[in-house]
């Protein structure tokens, strides 16, 4: 990455361009595009997993057995390879053509099927049909104002008795928020409850080691019936 490159303050323009041409969603291609093979250049592209998510699947024995599970907005696929390893039989995708062949192209060794999808163009074959949904990092950079819609359409894909797992920024219910990415408070988080799931667990993660420190929620919903156990 070229010296003096400000990753974040690149990624907040380009949301900010594509908003104002009234497209919310456009920038996330672009961005892509422009790093040009070069992870460093995307905020979120750390070449492993979300080390909130595996702090959580690892307190927890998380194991997938077989089970089918989706990683929404996976990107270039770190976290799908992790679910991969605990045993999952994973799909993951992403609105961008050019993550999806990158990440293809990273991990042409493994199973995981990684797919072209815009969240609110869902498969229909893939409503109610995972068994764990883990959603890191996509609600916070979407503007605000599509926030419900965004939980609606990730929770349709949470099979019954299964379950969904959100790592975000977190906030106080009060907090305001002033630029991407936008924190999601927990009275936000509820609108998943809204689409009959239920919260089963939820935990602040501090960070301290970010350049722009925020604590992070992790939190679990199921979907009833509770049909089978998902961790051991």
């Amino acid at each position: 990455m070229e010296e003096g490159f400000d990753k974040r303050a690149r990624t907040r323009e380009l949301a900010n361009e594509f908003a104002e041409r009234g497209d919310a969603l456009g920038w996330f291609e672009e961005l892509y595009k422009e790093a040009a093979g070069d992870n460093e250049k995307i905020p979120w592209a750390d070449l492993e997993p979300n080390r909130f998510f595996r702090a959580f699947a690892e307190k927890s024995g998380l194991k997938g057995r077989g089970r089918k599970a989706l990683v929404v907005g996976c990107g270039l696929g770190d976290d799908a390879i992790y679910l991969d390893d605990l045993g999952f039989d994973v799909t993951g995708f992403d609105i961008s053509p050019t993550a999806i062949e990158w990440a293809r192209k990273l991990h042409a060794d493994r199973k995981i099927r990684f797919e072209v999808m815009d969240l609110f163009e869902p498969f229909r074959g893939w409503l109610g049909a995972f068994d764990l949904v883990l959603e890191v990092y996509t609600i916070q950079p979407l503007p605000i104002e599509m926030r419900e819609r965004v939980m609606d359409s990730i929770a349709a894909f949470v099979a019954p008795g299964g379950e969904l797992v959100v790592v975000t920024r977190g906030r106080r219910d009060d907090e305001e928020v002033v630029k991407v990415p936008w924190p999601v408070s927990r009275e936000e988080l509820s609108r998943f409850e809204v689409n009959g799931l239920t919260e089963t667990y939820f935990e602040v993660m501090p960070d301290d080691t970010d350049d722009e420190p925020a604590d992070r929620f992790v939190v679990v919903y199921r979907r009833h019936p509770e049909e089978r156990e998902l961790r051991s």
